[in-house]
């Protein structure tokens, strides 16, 4: 079974400029909760995604997109702040970045400061994380159902709409509420329900399709405005539990499923690197004990749920952009969608994020603006998401807080084969035994990932570090940092990365 995409094209213009035009260009902002770049546009012909691989002909594709801390909050914050997780003192999933940056101008609060109406739905911020200021109208989430089967209902009859909370992050609170999950007996302790659900019910029964028809409704009443929008869309699949209608599983021959090819730790590599058996999985019914390893049937029926739900969130994604091909907007709009982060089905024996592993830090991008030039375009170049802010304040001609970590993208819009960033950065904190406060900051260049892990307790000791290599380790399975043979090797890429993300700026941006 295909499911069709929306049909569109985007204007075909001589060049990226809303300048020279009177009329203010809108932005829908897409968010997709725990999104790999495990997509049909993204070489994964597998997967059914017709309507974002529509939209990324329409515009281009990142595939080497990073992002600054692989959990909710951290990397949300650092797109809607644009400014990175040290900065904004954001690093777990209860601080909200107003406690270190009280003044920040948020990216839809800059876009309304400017004369736009900001209005933002479904998961943007983090859980109740929201933002005042950053709207023109208070953020809204539909109220609906997490299952919708009898029995997983009566299970988690105290559950909510509202996402799950990610588990294993740096902070007492969250560490509280994972050991309230799994790894009492022989299976999970199901705290949170079942991990996936089949279900013959229509879209709009979940959150993501309630979602989907307030965004649909709401493009309708923005366009009466006459007002330029900042619409942000936040849909919370494929994040756990893994729920979609039946008829996105049906899309998918489980029998023919691939496990992931590299289901062990990563040899030679610090124990803490990975949390394999941390997450917010073990907090799910029928999820086996932390210390063991998945079946593979049970890997094999995860990684279907997991698919069924990326197709059920592209669906959704599907019938808020043909609305506004219907409204005729598009010839106006700015559309960027990305996912807040990676997310291991598997591969290094472990499920979820909470890593600087490449699974985890990578994920999708796409934006796609009126009068590209290279509309369909795909680019290697190494770009961060702090770079969504400038980048979108560029293309609507607005002008940015001196303050942004990030560099717009818009030379890359019209030229993707461009030299751009040497690396890009992310990090991720580790709280271990005896007071051992750690944070992981990794730096993926060109060819390698290399991570150095800071003890933080006291004098900023190096405490680790990771090396792979991706010309011949792509799934990242050898750490060869403590090899002799690449000590040379080490010395270059800590003295590349002493220098940070200022010193990895495109040269093009440095000279001007």
């Amino acid at each position: 079974m295909k499911l069709r995409p929306f049909i569109t094209l985007a204007s075909v213009l001589c060049a990226l400029s809303f300048a020279r035009g009177a009329e203010k260009p809108n932005v829908l902002f897409l968010v997709v909760d725990d999104l790999r770049p495990e997509l049909a546009c993204y070489g994964r012909d597998y997967i059914q995604s017709p309507n974002i691989d529509a939209l990324a002909k329409t515009g281009v594709q990142f595939n080497r997109a990073y992002v600054q801390q692989a959990v909710c909050s951290p990397s949300r914050t650092a797109v809607m702040t644009g400014l990175r997780p040290d900065t904004t003192k954001v690093w777990d999933l209860v601080t909200h970045f107003r406690v270190a940056q009280p003044d920040a101008v948020t990216l839809s609060q800059n876009f309304k400061n400017q004369g736009y109406f900001a209005q933002g739905m479904g998961k943007i911020f983090h859980g109740r994380l929201d933002d005042a200021p950053s709207w023109s109208v208070p953020w809204f989430t539909p109220k609906a159902i997490t299952y919708a089967l009898p029995e997983n209902m009566a299970a988690a009859a105290a559950n909510t709409s509202e996402e799950p909370d990610d588990a294993s992050v740096s902070t007492a609170k969250t560490k509280k509420k994972a050991k309230k999950g799994g790894g009492d007996g022989e299976e999970g302790g199901g705290k949170k329900g079942a991990v996936y659900e089949c279900a013959d019910v229509p879209d709009n029964t979940y959150q993501d399709g309630q979602v989907a028809d307030l965004a649909v409704s709401t493009l309708g009443e923005l366009k009466k405005k006459g007002q330029p929008f900042f619409l942000a869309v936040g849909f919370i699949k494929p994040h756990l539990p893994f729920v979609s209608p039946k008829k996105y599983w049906d899309l998918y021959d489980e029998s023919k499923i691939e496990l992931a090819p590299n289901p062990f730790y990563p040899k030679d590599a610090p124990d803490y690197a990975i949390r394999k058996f941390d997450g917010e999985i073990y907090a799910y019914k029928g999820i086996p004990a932390k210390g063991s390893s998945f079946s593979p049937d049970l890997a094999r029926k995860l990684r279907h749920a997991y698919y069924a739900s990326v197709s059920y969130t592209d669906a959704q994604v599907g019938r808020v952009l043909a609305e506004l091909d219907r409204l005729g907007l598009r010839k106006n709009t700015i559309v960027v969608l990305w996912g807040d982060h990676g997310w291991k089905l598997g591969e290094h024996d472990a499920w979820g994020k909470h890593s600087n592993v490449e699974n985890d830090t990578n994920a999708p991008l796409i934006i796609s603006a009126p009068g590209m030039k290279k509309a369909g375009a795909k680019t290697d170049a190494l770009v961060e998401f702090v770079d969504i802010y400038p980048t979108l304040t560029d293309l609507a001609g607005l002008s940015a807080p001196s303050t942004l970590e990030g560099t717009s993208l818009r030379p890359l819009l019209d030229d993707p084969t461009l030299p751009w960033k040497t690396s890009a950065f992310s990090q991720y904190p580790r709280s271990e035994k005896g007071g051992l406060k750690l944070m992981g900051y990794s730096m993926r260049t060109d060819r390698y990932r290399f991570t150095v892990w800071i003890d933080q307790s006291g004098g900023d000791k190096v405490h680790g570090t990771e090396l792979y290599d991706h010309q011949v380790d792509p799934q990242e399975n050898t750490n060869i940092a403590g090899l002799p043979a690449n000590r040379k090797l080490v010395d270059e890429l800590m003295s590349q990365w002493q220098k940070g993300w200022r010193g990895a700026k495109p040269a093009s941006v440095t000279k001007s």
